[in-house]
Formats: structure tokens, sequence, C-alpha cells
């Protein structure tokens, strides 16, 4: 018999691109190939998707973040049928067979949005992780929050700004923001991995962070700042009829003198460091995790996601967001929680194509 074809695709046209392909390479090298045909699938940033050469880097080398190779074969992938179809100019489309189920590592807007898994699903294509409105839900911060406190679930307090208000109405904004008491965060609602992340103490800098944000988002979080320690916790989907299954949970500290968990902090050496277990009560570690779990449901998730809370002073647990498809490299947050639990990356791999590969295309 024929080997399941696992399509691995990253990339994508956003600011979490390099994000994208740092992931993809640790699952490319997790996957057993003596189970599976793997087929490594790029989006450029300008859309293009391509089959990856035989030379795409992966990796940050001398500082340089990775990016998709264009000059590996064009691909197109038909609705129908989830055929691969590689084509060039003047030259005759050649068929490569259908995909048993892509693993899509990406993030951030045009990818951990609903759009790709959209294209999946007209394509009758299986695939790892969240269906669409739960990756549309888990993208965009202010709905997110929305669904996390009509599960019952307790969110920072926060403004959202969209493009109108900040053009027609932007003295409101602020007096909006100067309500919830310096400093704030301020950050681009559809965004990941700390990308247009800065924090206000006054005014001037509200706006300049505003500003910064909406390089990478029209629609704009404004958030109270909350005193705590961040705990995160990672939540999988079983494979059986059991409920979703929570990791034990890790404390985040931010190393290299940076003021909060930036994009450097999360993905350059030794900028960041995580204690798993968390050094907290045994009763706040079972709430946590089941809060995550919460959340998980609360948003219908599938696959893995990541739940980050804040833990503050006075011992109460804040959810601060969900992320339906968190970094992903061996030694992102998720897949470390995971291994302290005992799932080592590989494994953790292997499960999520595995429940790909049992769920059903169409509504579920």
């Amino acid at each position: 018999m024929s080997k399941p074809r696992i399509a691995v695709v990253f990339g994508g046209r956003n600011s979490e691109h390099a994000v994208s392909l740092m992931g993809a390479g640790s699952v490319l090298e997790a996957i057993d190939r003596s189970r599976y045909e793997v087929i490594p699938i790029g989006i450029a940033q300008d859309g293009r998707w391509v089959l990856a050469a035989t030379d795409q880097r992966y990796a940050i080398e001398a500082g340089e973040l990775p990016a998709v190779d264009t000059s590996g074969t064009a691909l197109a992938l038909p609705s129908g049928e989830g055929s691969l179809v590689a084509y060039a100019p003047g030259s005759i489309p050649v068929e490569l067979g259908a995909v048993d189920v892509v693993f899509p590592v990406m993030h951030g807007p045009f990818a951990e949005d609903g759009t790709i898994q959209g294209l999946l699903e007209m394509a009758g294509v299986r695939y790892v992780g969240s269906g669409v409105l739960a990756s549309a839900v888990g993208m965009d911060k202010a709905y997110m929050k929305t669904v996390l406190a009509a599960a019952g679930l307790p969110v920072g307090r926060h403004v959202v700004v969209r493009e109108r208000d900040w053009r027609l109405d932007r003295d409101r904004v602020v007096k909006e923001a100067e309500a919830l008491g310096w400093p704030v965060f301020v950050k681009p609602a559809r965004a990941g991995s700390s990308q247009g992340i800065s924090k206000a103490h006054d005014r001037a800098s509200l706006e300049e962070a505003v500003e910064l944000a909406r390089q990478h988002d029209p629609k704009v979080l404004i958030e109270a700042a909350i005193e705590g320690r961040e705990i995160e916790c990672a939540v999988l989907e079983s494979l059986g009829d059991e409920p979703p299954v929570a990791s034990l949970p890790g404390e985040v500290r931010v190393e290299g003198g940076h003021e909060f968990f930036n994009f450097e902090a999360k993905y350059y050496p030794d900028q960041m460091s995580l204690t798993v277990p968390a050094d907290i009560p045994q009763e706040v570690a079972e709430e946590l995790r089941a809060m995550a779990v919460r959340a998980f449901e609360a948003l219908d998730c599938e696959g893995l996601s990541r739940v980050d809370f804040f833990y503050t002073p006075e011992g109460k647990l804040v959810c601060n967001e969900i992320n339906t498809m968190p970094g992903f490299t061996s030694l992102s947050v998720a897949p470390q929680l995971w291994a302290a639990s005992g799932l080592s990356y590989p494994d953790l791999v292997e499960r999520l194509i595995q429940l790909a590969l049992n769920r059903s295309p169409g509504l579920r």
C-alpha cells in the first residue's frame, strides 16, 4: 500500500512568513518518512505556491530571516480532489497526485486566520489544526476576547480601535485608553509573534504605538497592563471521544533586557526562558489547565492550541489569548510544554497528523 501523502505548507503573505519557515523546518525533520510521503510546499510573500527547493533554508542564519525560495516548481491546488499540479511557462501541467493531509505550519493573516482552512475545505482536503471559524476567531484578538468572556473566562480590560475610529474620533479613543490606566500595550488585532506590539506610557507614545500596529492591521487593540507572571498551557485534541487534554503549565520569562515578550525574545537564542512545570500552587495549576481546555472548547478548536494567562500577585488568573497555530519549532513554547508533559516533538507531530487523517472532510 502507498504511504499517506503529507503536504507541509509554510510561508505566506504576512509578517510572520519567517516564523512559519522555522516551524516547518522542525516539522519536516520530525515526520516519520518510513510512514509518510512528505511534500514541502512554500507560499511566497507574493502568493505564489511552489514545491520547496532542495536547498530551501528554514532557519535564521547570521541574523537573516528565512524566506520561501521561489525557484522551486510552481504549484496549483485545484478544488474537488486535493490534487497537486506542477506547471511552468511553456510546459504541460504535470499531475502530482492527491494529498491526504495538509499540515499548514502557518501563522498570521492569510494563513492562520481561516483563509487557508477555507481553501482546503473547498478542496475537500483534510488538514492539521482548527477549522475556519475557530481559526478566524482565534486570529482576531477582539472577537477572541468576546468569545472567551462569554464562556466565563476572565479577560483583561481593553479597547478596540477600528480604522474609522482612529481617523475620525481619535480623542475618544485616547480617552478610553487613558481610562485603562498607563501604561498600556498596543497591538494589531490580527497578528501574532508579537509583531507590531509596543508599550505606551502617555498620549504621544500611544499615538506612535497605534501607528506602528496599524502597519500590520488597520484594526488595533489597546490593553490595560496586567501585573503578573506569564503562564502558558498547551491543549491537544484527543484521538478518541475523550475531551481535550492540557499540558503542564509553564512560566515564560523574558531575558536579554526586553521590556516584554517581543519577536526577538521569542525567536532569537537565549532571549527567553521557560520553566515547566510553573512554580505555582497545585490548585492554581489545575484551575489554569481546566480554563485552557474551556478556552479551546469555547472556540471549537481542533488539533493543538496554546492558551496564555497572567497569574497576578493576588492569586488570580487572567486569560490573555489563545493561539490556534502556536509557534511550532521544536524549541517553541507549546512543543516544550508537551515534551515536559511526556509527549516528544516527533510524537506530537504524529498525533496531529493522525487527528487530521481521522477527520471527516466537510461540516463536523
